[in-house]
């Protein structure tokens, strides 16, 4: 039998946390510890070993950023971390998608979208389309680019990375980080959807990454497409994203 779902939920607000107890419990997905800051969060990490975390953004003691870039600076099999906030595109939540986590959920999210979402993330799947995450790219980018100077290493690391892709698999990354799905990609580059998941692979191996939220950011922060790029190619995207 397949093992159950093991679930970590981290938020200062007993109802929230109490509310997804139920809904995850309900679908058979089992919540094997429950924290109130950033600190008691990462500690129930390494205790519990979950497959999942649901990270809210602002605790106290320590929050949720600093207990999501503790949590994935461990070993491989780090849990995947979803992010919960009240805010829409909070600039918080795009420093968490830089820190490793897979996506992130409003607190407002239904029942089915958030055992959803849960199982999704467990797979290795990002949890945001990469129009979304596009957009809050977009949005705070520009403050991180600079300071960059803080993060010179970490740069010239991607940079090296990119170097190390193909012409073909540059082309795929920065599609991706415009925001085109892989039935998308295949339509644009006249490939079978099969041989552009290989492509994508390969791209998220040769750059370390988590998943596509990931690479998205990468294509921004290293230049390789910038916000104000290709506007109608980010429209189509849009409208294809609003769509499923």
């Amino acid at each position: 039998m397949t093992e159950p779902l093991r679930v970590l939920v981290a938020d200062d607000q007993t109802l929230v946390r109490t509310g997804f107890r139920l809904i995850l419990g309900a679908d058979g997905i089992d919540v094997v510890a429950e924290a109130t800051n950033g600190t008691e969060a990462v500690e129930a990490v390494r205790r519990t070993r979950p497959d999942v975390v649901l990270m809210d953004v602002r605790m106290p003691e320590m929050d949720g950023l600093e207990a999501t870039r503790r949590i994935l600076a461990g070993a491989p099999d780090t849990p995947r971390v979803i992010i919960l906030t009240t805010f829409d595109l909070d600039q918080y939540v795009y420093a968490a998608l830089s820190a490793g986590a897979s996506g992130f959920l409003l607190k407002d999210v239904t029942p089915e979208h958030l055992t959803a979402a849960v199982r999704t993330v467990r797979t290795g799947d990002a949890l945001l389309a990469p129009a979304i995450t596009r957009r809050l790219v977009q949005r705070f980018a520009g403050a991180e680019h600079r300071h960059s100077a803080q993060r010179g290493s970490d740069t010239a690391d991607l940079h090296r990375g990119l170097a190390s892709l193909t012409p073909r698999e540059l082309e795929v990354l920065g599609l991706l980080a415009r925001g085109l799905s892989n039935a998308e990609l295949a339509g644009r580059l006249h490939l079978a959807e099969a041989t552009v998941k290989t492509h994508v692979s390969r791209v998220l191996a040769k750059l370390g990454l988590r998943d596509r939220v990931q690479a998205v950011i990468v294509a921004y922060e290293t230049g390789l497409v910038s916000a104000g790029g290709r506007e109608a190619d980010q429209q189509s995207a849009d409208r294809s994203t609003d769509r499923t």
